[in-house]
């Protein structure tokens, strides 16, 4: 008996699939990937070169924050920082007068927050006279 000897074939693996499929990897993951873009501000806050204020002559809300967050309403101390206690005690005073002067004096400590809420309060409250106090810049000898 004669058999026919078989070729041998040569062994190997076929790559264009595999190809195929890193690209379709690599482009799904290009597609649904987000990229975040992180920007850092130089933020240089203003001075304050202009006359201060002359004192009123009427009545007016003079809220103090300090350092630690904690609010005084014209010399009154209150008993927590809560927005609540904030708006009660600014509506006792101006007792529906919403045409008074709101100042707003907080140490330049305090976070940013607390001035912001009391910000807010006077919003609401409907005060359109809105004052921030700051300390007159040093001359820089112009």
């Amino acid at each position: 008996m004669k058999f026919k000897r078989q070729r041998s074939q040569e062994v190997g693996v076929d790559l264009t699939p595999l190809i195929d499929v890193v690209f379709l990897l690599l482009i799904f993951f290009m597609v649904s990937t987000t990229f975040t873009r992180e920007s850092h501000l130089e933020v240089e806050l203003p001075e304050a070169s202009g006359e201060p204020a002359k004192p009123a002559e009427t009545q007016q809300i003079d809220v103090v924050i300090n350092a630690q967050g904690q609010y005084t309403l014209n010399d009154r101390v209150l008993v927590n920082n809560r927005r609540e206690t904030l708006e009660r005690g600014v509506r006792e005073l101006a007792k529906g007068d919403h045409t008074l002067p709101f100042i707003i004096t907080a140490d330049a400590r305090t976070p940013h927050e607390y001035v912001v809420r009391a910000m807010d309060v006077a919003g609401r409250l409907g005060f359109a006279k809105l004052s921030i106090t700051t300390e007159r810049e040093a001359d820089s000898g112009e």
